[in-house]
Parts: C-alpha cells; sequence; structure tokens
C-alpha cells in the first residue's frame, strides 16, 4: 500500500511539473511576440524542457501494466558453444549491471556459476528500483552476438547466443500460496569454475515446485538459510509469472519456447565483424555504437520496444 501511495504522489507531482511547465512557456512565448530577445532564449529552454516532460510522461503511459512498477528478476544463461557463449552471457551480464548503475537502480546478485574458462555459465540477479520491470521486461528473449573470437587463435569469426529472462518480483506486492507438500528441497555444495568447492559444507539450495516441474536454486550465499531465501523469492517470481502466461495463449507459448538458444530465435543482435551495429528484430531499432550499447545505454532500445509492444497491443 505505501508503494503505491508513493507512485500515486509521484504521477500527481509529475502531472503538476507537466502542466507549470506549459503555462511557462505559453508566458515566454507570449514575450517573445512582443519583440523581448532574452524571451527567445527562455523559449527554447521552456520547450526543451516541456519535451523532456512529455517523454517521460509518454513512459509512464507506456508502463501501465499490473506488474511494470514491481522489481525485475533476470535470468541468463549462455546457449551451445562452450567459453565463447560463456563469455557472450558475461558481457550481457556487465551491460545490465552497468544499465543498473546509470538509472541509479540496486542490484542484488541471487544465484551465480562462473564458466570454465572464462565468463558465466548462469547468473540470476535481483535488480531494484522504479518501473524496473516494465523497463526491462523487454530484454526477456535470445540475443545474439557476432565477432572474431578472442578464443580462437585463427581469428574466425564466430556467432554465440545467450538467453535471457525477466521476472516480475512479486514477492513483496502479491501474497503467493505455496504449499510445503508441494516443494521438493535440495541441499548441494556450491562449486564454482573447474567444479571446485566454494565451501565444505552443503550451503546451495534447489528448490522444486512438483506441481508445475518449476526449478529456483541459489548457491552464491555462503548460508544455507540465506540461500533458501533468495531460492523462494526465485520460485515465487516464477510461479506468478506462469500463473501470468496461462491467462495469455502467447505468453504461455513464449515461456514454453524460451530455452531454445539458436538461429532464428534472436531478439536482438549485436554485430561487431564485419560492420558494427545492434539491431532490434522486433522493434527494427538499430544503433551503430555497439560499445555505448554493451555499455548500459539501453534507453533507445527500451522506448522503442515499450512503444511497439504497444501499438501491437492496441492491434490486438
Amino acid at each position: 500500500m505505501l508503494k503505491e501511495k508513493r507512485r500515486l504522489e509521484e504521477e500527481i507531482t509529475e502531472y503538476k511539473a507537466l502542466e507549470r511547465a506549459y503555462t511557462d512557456m505559453q508566458d515566454w512565448l507570449t514575450l517573445a511576440d512582443e519583440g523581448e530577445e532574452e524571451a527567445l532564449v527562455s523559449l527554447n529552454d521552456s520547450a526543451e524542457f516541456l519535451h523532456n516532460l512529455l517523454q517521460d510522461t509518454e513512459m509512464a503511459i507506456l508502463l501501465a501494466d499490473e506488474t511494470d512498477h514491481m522489481d525485475a528478476i533476470i535470468d541468463i544463461h549462455p546457449g551451445a558453444g562452450g567459453t565463447e557463449a560463456q563469455d557472450w552471457a558475461s558481457m550481457l551480464e556487465r551491460m545490465y549491471f552497468r544499465y543498473a548503475d546509470l538509472k541509479h537502480y540496486k542490484v542484488e546478485i541471487l544465484d551465480y556459476l562462473a564458466g570454465d574458462e572464462a565468463g558465466t555459465k548462469s547468473i540470476t540477479f535481483r535488480v531494484q528500483g522504479a518501473n524496473a520491470y516494465g523497463f526491462l521486461k523487454g530484454e526477456k528473449g535470445i540475443h545474439r552476438l557476432i565477432r572474431i573470437s578472442p578464443f580462437d587463435s585463427s581469428g574466425r569469426r564466430h556467432t554465440s547466443f545467450a538467453s535471457v529472462d525477466v521476472l516480475p518480483d512479486a514477492s513483496d506486492d502479491i501474497n503467493i500460496v505455496i504449499k510445503e507438500e508441494d516443494l521438493r528441497i535440495d541441499v548441494y555444495r556450491a562449486s564454482g569454475a573447474g567444479g571446485q568447492h566454494v565451501n565444505k559444507t552443503e550451503s546451495a539450495v534447489r528448490i522444486t515446485h512438483i506441481p508445475s516441474g518449476i526449478v529456483a536454486q541459489c548457491q552464491n550465499e555462503k548460508s544455507q538459510h540465506s540461500n533458501k531465501e533468495s531460492a523462494m523469492r526465485i520460485l515465487k517470481a516464477r510461479l506468478y509469472e506462469f500463473e501470468r502466461s496461462k491467462r495469455d495463449a502467447a505468453k504461455q507459448a513464449d515461456y514454453a519456447g524460451k530455452d531454445l538458444i539458436s538461429f532464428g530465435s534472436q531478439i536482438r543482435t549485436y554485430t561487431m565483424q564485419p560492420y558494427r551495429l545492434v539491431k532490434d528484430h522486433r522493434s527494427n531499432s538499430e544503433m551503430g555504437d555497439v560499445d555505448a550499447v554493451l555499455d548500459g545505454k539501453l534507453d533507445t532500445f527500451i522506448r522503442d520496444y515499450l512503444l511497439f509492444a504497444h501499438e501491437q497491443k492496441n492491434k490486438g
């Protein structure tokens, strides 16, 4: 309730700021028409300020789904390809961490497994901040990288894939009833790269929801209790999204096919050779500055996807 109250108060504040900016611009426009030269400079500044506020308002309209205000839980898994694919997964991990930093979001790693030689075998992390899920939900899908592999001594071009899954963190907002008898809880030793044990106790936890077959695990913390809490948070998010997906046949099909990490299924391609371009295959949005995108500058892709999704929803 407090979060909802705070969100409504922010919307009222934004509306008043928009109204005030429009009135100010009208006043400067009147003075400019009367020949006041200084008014032209202020009018230009007011117009730019109003433009930015309108863009923020547009985003608020696009983020109208019941889960958009929630935090996000993100899973990243490399496709086939060993070290090359695992390195690509770690590049995506860094990209989202940088994006979160630019947005002043907080990131909490819930589960992590390092690659055998380099990169990441899997990672699950939580992104906390205003509308985190709303902004990041469009990142769900297969991401493709084309580059000259740093792991290939022959200098050949490689194509790598990684899957990104984005879930709304509903734990604090919605009461999800999970029966104890529906859970199978396994504990095991956490392990790192090369199979070496992080510690000698069975602190890692894997929870299976037997009726749905949905699994969540965590081995990032040294405490079994902390790992169990994190695994339950992930499980609740996956169960909540699973139940939501059953309301929509398209989402259900998407959920069933999310493990297909291969050609033809990508949502975005990051090309580093023979030319440099990042292209989103849904909104057709493009950026030539690949390094900026990999440094977390995703606002263009996120905005264009939200507009695309809004248009598709209205067509339906």
